[in-house]
């Protein structure tokens, strides 16, 4: 592909480690998705500055006061606010997702740092009478929750190269944590700039280090150091059941893989239900771990649902990420738009009827709507993770949900009904972390529980208040009343 440069020169960045600018003689490459052109280079982190970066991290007691906290989170809101343009073109331009995608992920950042913020100012404590019993005394228990004895290690994913990130700094910083992140080595730009951000905004350097390098080389030092109490982790399942295997006696939360379905229930409103799977399966080019996978229709809807859908798919612009009216850039690069061709053609030769898409030239690949699709195909049996939307039918409740528990993820789905008692038993009966009446399945708030069971996770929930909690240890003390 043959396209003007978006840059005058790739720029250089450094690790952070404990703020300081660290460069190596080896370093990774950073491409444009959409030309292949590279845009900066990173250092490939040795195992050496990972364990620098720990011990800076652990011989460091943060002393921060919730309100210095707060003011920290609210002040580095102000700043990516204030510098939205240029935070949504670097994840573009790392990333290959359309300028509407970053411009709206930035503002999702503003928002985890305000609960975040807010969080920060909450009294977490709780207080137990003591004489609720016959055999009781008059003493009050106490709780209060501590930050972390050693140091949080995350790791985040390509998808949402700075939300994914903000996600696990945040609530570190809310909660008087310590902090080393290392970003995806296809994405780190947008966490380094994030890094940047919260030290002008105060934070002590040594709350937060950002270390870029291959996962072969310094993953398992991120996993098994000894100054690591916990492990954070956004990804696929494949490398969260090995991080699980791996870091043993470490407190671990792992958000995985999704294989989320939207269900369209006879009685819906099928031009609005179109509209929720459009939107659920293309946004962010599908590259989201809550993006519409599966779409399940009503067999009495089926065909006035597909047309609608056919109609939506036609009408998601693809093409150049940093033009402001494109509805989907690239995916993450060739590889991943080979794969998802792969997919469909598997589909199609398995009796699937493409309708629309699996266009691919690079790393663009065209919205995709395949139907005649069954659960057992891989399209739909496993996660795909790009802009496909496969309709499956059914008959009945009883089907959708066999349908959507048939597989090995649970993260979250979303229902089209206006029916009390189908809703009820979607909720119930429905084996994932989360269910969506008339929304997408990846709905939810910055602050708000998140997370899967099964293949999606071990239960351990996301979002702000549950990280908070998650990042902290629980003490008890009693007191004579």
């Amino acid at each position: 592909m043959n396209m003007p440069s978006v840059v005058a020169s790739p720029r250089i960045e450094g690790m952070r480690i404990a703020g300081e600018r660290v460069f190596t003689d080896r370093v990774i490459e950073i491409r444009y998705p959409y030309t292949g052109e590279v845009i900066a280079t990173v250092p490939k982190a040795s195992i050496e500055d990972v364990r620098h970066a720990f011990r800076l991290a652990r011989q460091y007691k943060a002393k921060l006061t919730r309100h210095e906290r707060y003011k920290i989170l609210m002040r580095a809101g102000e700043i990516i606010a204030s510098r939205k343009d240029e935070m949504a073109r670097l994840i573009t331009l790392e990333s290959g997702l359309c300028i509407k995608d970053t411009m709206y992920e930035v503002g999702r950042a503003s928002d985890v740092l305000l609960f975040a913020a807010q969080q920060a100012l909450i009294d977490d404590g709780q207080t137990f009478s003591c004489d609720l019993t016959h055999h009781g005394k008059s003493r009050r228990v106490h709780t209060m929750r501590e930050p972390m004895l050693g140091v949080i290690s995350a790791i985040t994913p390509f998808n949402h190269p700075l939300n994914q990130v903000i996600h696990k700094v945040a609530p570190s910083i809310a909660t008087n944590n310590r902090m080393v992140l290392k970003p995806s080595e296809k994405t780190p730009l947008a966490a380094i700039a994030l890094a940047d951000v919260l030290y002008e905004a105060g934070l002590p350097p040594e709350m937060l280090s950002v270390i870029t390098g291959d996962p072969k080389e310094i993953a398992d030092e991120m996993l098994t150091n000894a100054d690591v109490d916990m492990v954070t982790f956004t990804g696929g399942v494949a490398i969260g059941k090995y991080i699980s295997a791996k870091a043993v006696y470490k407190r671990q939360v792992l958000e995985l893989g999704g294989n989320d379905p939207i269900i369209v229930m006879d009685d819906a409103d099928v031009m609005k239900a179109s509209e929720l799977a459009a939107n659920g399966s293309y946004k962010n080019s599908g590259q989201r771990c809550t993006a519409v996978k599966r779409i399940l229709v009503h067999e009495k809807v089926a065909a006035q649902f597909t047309e609608a859908l056919l109609a939506n798919t036609k009408a998601w612009t693809c093409g150049d990420p940093l033009d402001p009216n494109v509805d989907m850039g690239t995916v993450i690069d060739e590889a991943a738009a080979r794969r998802f061709e792969s997919l469909v053609n598997a589909a199609v030769a398995q009796g699937a009827r493409l309708l629309h898409g699996n266009r691919r030239d690079g790393a663009t690949y065209a919205p995709t709507l395949i139907d005649h699709v069954q659960p057992e195909m891989d399209v739909v049996k496993y996660e795909t993770f790009g802009p496909v939307s496969p309709v499956i039918t059914f008959k009945d409740v009883d089907e959708a949900i066999r349908i959507v528990n048939g597989t090995d993820y649970g993260l979250s789905s979303g229902v089209c009904t206006n029916r009390l008692d189908d809703i009820m038993r979607f909720v119930k009966e429905l084996n994932v972390g989360s269910v969506n009446i008339w929304e997408v399945p990846g709905y939810r708030l910055e602050v708000t529980p998140f997370g899967g069971i099964k293949d999606s996770g071990i239960g351990a929930k996301e979002g702000v208040q549950e990280a908070c909690k998650s990042f902290t240890n629980l003490k008890t003390y009693s007191l004579p009343w």
